[in-house]
């Protein structure tokens, strides 16, 4: 739609590259103030945001590697492409959980309340990113006739990315900032509703994205990788949506108050 912010002749920037740091400090913002509000040490989760950060991109451009491998084995130069790129969104959220559960134990912070602390920040930095993915063409939908359809004419986009031109398209980049937008409220509105136990928002947020990704992929159309019949995101999505449902359950049983406690209160 609109790939260059501003083009300076020597320097040149990028809407995708602004959007997505915006992105970043937005969801890392959010994960502050709900942090001060929750009495956590302020300077730690911050430390732990720009753990989340840097292992974030390292890991959505990892696993972009992985599952276009043959492309960039066939055709080295295209590495440089993942200077440009933002890589697939489940390698960053993979290793971000993964530095992130390390690094909340070695400095002592609550495990499951500091995840909670950042998973509607994550929403809402997916949100603001996917709308840099629209304006710059990347994770474009399958050809189709629907009214909301788009079509990219932007040859920079179809240079860039690979992006279809003149071709109307499903806006899949907009179904998935929508569906990010109402985890994202259904998570705030949601989190002092029902049984209240450490972990809840996090791994509420883990299903319902799990399951809106598996379900947006059907109508996305560049290349994504293929494991068994599903893309790469559709099988950890089918891997992650029961895991979630299992730690829910787990971590409710686990914060449910004891009977004799629960007698004592009533």
């Amino acid at each position: 739609m609109h790939p260059i912010l501003l083009d300076l002749g020597p320097a040149t920037i990028y809407t995708y590259g602004v959007l997505l740091a915006a992105a970043y400090l937005l969801g890392l913002k959010l994960a502050m103030v709900r942090a001060k509000v929750r009495g956590l040490d302020e300077a730690r989760v911050l430390d732990l945001g720009i753990y989340i950060i840097i292992s974030a991109l390292i890991g959505a451009k990892l696993l972009l590697v992985i599952t276009d491998f043959r492309t960039f084995m066939t055709d080295p130069s295209e590495l440089i492409t993942l200077a440009r790129s933002g890589g697939v969104f489940y390698g960053g959220l993979i290793l971000a959980v993964s530095v992130a559960l390390w690094y909340i134990r070695k400095i002592g912070l609550p495990l499951w309340t500091t995840c909670d602390v950042f998973a509607p920040g994550v929403a809402l930095g997916h949100v603001v990113g996917r709308m840099g993915c629209f304006f710059a063409g990347c994770c474009w939908g399958r050809e189709t006739d629907v009214p909301w359809a788009i079509t990219f004419t932007d040859p920079y986009a179809a240079a860039n990315v690979g992006t279809p031109l003149n071709v109307p398209l499903h806006p899949t980049q907009l179904y998935e900032a929508g569906a990010e937008g109402l985890i994202l409220l259904l998570l705030l509105s949601t989190e002092k509703q029902g049984s209240k136990y450490p972990g809840r928002t996090f791994w509420l947020y883990m299903l319902l994205y799990a399951v809106s990704r598996f379900i947006i992929e059907f109508y996305r159309n560049d290349p994504r990788g293929v494991v068994l019949m599903f893309s790469t995101s559709q099988f950890i999505s089918i891997v992650l949506a029961p895991l979630a449902l299992v730690m829910l359950v787990v971590l409710a049983r686990r914060g449910a108050p004891a009977p004799e406690r629960a007698r004592k209160a009533a």
